[in-house]
């Protein structure tokens, strides 16, 4: 494997890592990361959304209680009492998943195409755009008053996963948007929190097998590169998120979207007049 290659491979796991418990959009920064050091927009774009896989396995370690809890459920689940007691994690699950996927792959093919054709300039900006719109829904999320919810409807559960569908497009923040929803829903944060991550395991690994099979296997990368940057993402992803999930609860992050968003509009725009 060449040393760029490696290099690269080290850099998108640590960014991965460090950005995936932040609700500014791992993909989109990740994929500003990649197309910056020289990375096709629809390579940085897969390859963002592969190396999700690595901070799955951190929250499924980190969570590993609320998934046991959740799979000891199944044996017993009844669709009458689906969203009863311990079924209603669950199900929350399930109902999201089928949401998202069916708003996701859509917009998915449409993303991976409209990346293909656009330069890497305009592809920065098209992220610090998305970006700042995840800015906005975080922003006006903050002005609802706190509810005492903790426990996942069936109406949420079809809200939160077609929501997170969006989040497929680089600049849309996942735990950002479904937090902003389960806000809007009169959730407890923690409980916001909570859930929002738990939903961020299987649509993550969704999101990285849709990437392999649509193109055939990894893309712009070789395996070796893809197992460093898995390795990379998932021990940095297991070191920070304890710190950065206290770093949430305290930050203004509808800023940082704007911030970045800003930054990335105006990068763009002079990388596509440069080109």
């Amino acid at each position: 494997m060449h040393s760029t290659d490696l290099t690269v491979a080290i850099l998108a796991g640590i960014v991965q890592g460090i950005v995936e418990w932040l609700p500014v959009s791992s993909q989109g920064n990740l994929a500003l990361v990649l197309t910056a050091v020289g990375v096709e927009p629809d390579v940085a774009l897969q390859l963002a959304l592969f190396l999700q896989v690595g901070t799955t396995l951190s929250a499924a370690t980190y969570y590993r209680d609320d998934l046991r809890t959740a799979l000891a459920a199944v044996p017993g689940w009844r669709p009458r009492a689906a969203y009863e007691g311990e079924n209603a994690i669950a199900s929350y699950i399930v109902v999201a998943c089928l949401m998202t996927g069916l708003v996701g792959i859509p917009l998915y093919i449409f993303a991976v195409d409209l990346a293909g054709q656009l330069t890497g300039g305009v592809f920065i900006a098209v992220i610090g755009l998305l970006l700042v719109a995840t800015g906005f829904l975080q922003l006006a999320s903050e002005s609802v008053s706190m509810g005492g919810h903790t426990v996942p409807t069936l109406g949420d559960s079809i809200l939160v996963g077609a929501v997170q569908g969006f989040a497929i497009l680089p600049g849309i923040s996942r735990s950002g948007v479904t937090t902003s929803a389960f806000l809007f829903r009169s959730y407890e944060p923690p409980a916001a929190f909570r859930l929002s991550f738990l939903l961020s395991i299987p649509a993550s690994l969704g999101a990285a097998v849709l990437t392999l099979l649509s193109a055939g296997g990894l893309p712009g990368i070789s395996p070796t590169a893809a197992f460093v940057a898995l390795a990379v993402s998932a021990v940095v992803g297991y070191l920070t998120i304890d710190v950065l999930m206290r770093v949430v609860e305290r930050v203004p992050f509808w800023a940082v979207c704007f911030g970045l968003g800003g930054v990335a509009i105006v990068g763009g725009g002079v990388v596509s007049v440069v080109m």
